[in-house]
């Protein structure tokens, strides 16, 4: 079984997974930030705020995108784009998470400037 998954994962190419983490992490990183803007009690400036993190993560999402592309069509060796994959993976989630966190202090400091 495991065999079968792996020889999956390689019939799939590099730029269709990481299309595939992207969006799952899209969606954790608007879904995190729109509720802890809500616990928060978050005003409607932090919530245009929001949809301007959630603009430029999308802008980064793309270029990710397109250099995956290119790098399946580079011809690079399995294993050495498997290490560019995984980096990649572990700095897109670590954005992810560590990016919808870092509204908890701007919230915190724009409740105590505005009340």
């Amino acid at each position: 079984m495991a065999t079968t998954l792996g020889h999956r994962a390689e019939r799939k190419g590099f730029a269709k997974r990481i299309s595939s983490h992207l969006a799952a992490a899209l969606v954790v990183f608007c879904l995190a930030q729109i509720f802890i803007v809500a616990k928060m009690g978050g005003s409607l400036a932090l919530h245009l705020g929001i949809i301007v993190a959630i603009g430029g993560y999308a802008v980064a999402a793309r270029g990710l995108e397109r250099r995956w592309q290119m790098l399946d069509a580079s011809g690079l060796s399995h294993s050495g784009l498997a290490l560019r994959f995984r980096r990649d993976l572990v700095q897109l989630w670590g954005a992810c998470v560590i990016g919808a966190l870092l509204w908890i202090p701007v919230a915190i400091i724009f409740r105590f400037l505005f009340g």
